[in-house]
């Protein structure tokens, strides 16, 4: 096995305090399990799944920090994901683009679930920072194949974030018997979209100002 048993329980540790911690990926799930079921939701989960897995793969092939090594490359990608993150919380606030009843007709259909989802993974600079400021750490040098270890790691991480956002999906499923009146719903759309405008309001104070 690349990664020894015990680097690796430590290792699930660590990330599962991080996968729990809210972001832009939990808000997405969340708006879209609630605007148009579960199904919308998984999809929406297997999106942010295959973005950690675009990073997994940067990461072992060394890209990633290629990219943070660059101040103009991760200003770059700090810039995009910030910007698609906002225009996704406009969307939430805008009167036709925010949640629905469930009897008014699905909103968000099954590719742009998954493509918001990856999109807003893939340039979210937190992500990237969490592959370099936490993988490594957890490799062993001296047991050589660094990039099977990372690989592994990454395999681990997305099976951590599975398991949470699993739940989250069932759970928002649940609430969404809650919504029986389209100012409950209206209400639901102005919060998620004002939370996705925070977001990328922080990524850009923290990383690019």
């Amino acid at each position: 096995m690349p990664v020894d048993p015990t680097i690796l329980i430590a290792f699930l540790i660590a990330a599962s305090a991080i996968v729990v911690s809210p972001g832009p990926d939990t808000v997405l799930i969340i708006r879209y399990t609630m605007t148009s079921g579960g199904r919308i939701g998984m999809v929406t989960m297997a999106g942010v799944q295959l973005g950690l897995t675009i990073h997994t793969i940067a990461a072992a092939a060394g890209l990633s920090i290629i990219v943070a090594a660059s101040p103009v490359l991760f200003k770059g990608v700090a810039i995009v994901g910030a910007a698609y993150i906002a225009f996704l919380g406009y969307q939430a606030l805008k009167a036709g683009g925010g949640l629905r009843l469930s009897g008014g007709g699905p909103p968000v259909g099954i590719h742009k679930a998954w493509r918001d989802a990856m999109t807003t993974n893939v340039f979210n600079p937190k992500v990237i920072l969490l592959f370099l400021a936490l993988m490594p750490g957890f490799v062993a040098v001296e047991k050589g194949n660094a990039a099977a270890q990372l690989a592994v790691l990454g395999a681990a991480l997305i099976a951590i974030n599975i398991v949470w956002q699993t739940a989250l999906v069932a759970a928002a499923e649940r609430m969404r018997r809650w919504l029986v009146t389209p100012s409950v719903a209206r209400g639901i759309s102005v919060v998620t979209g004002l939370i996705l405008v925070a977001l990328a309001a922080g990524i850009i104070w923290s990383h690019v100002i």
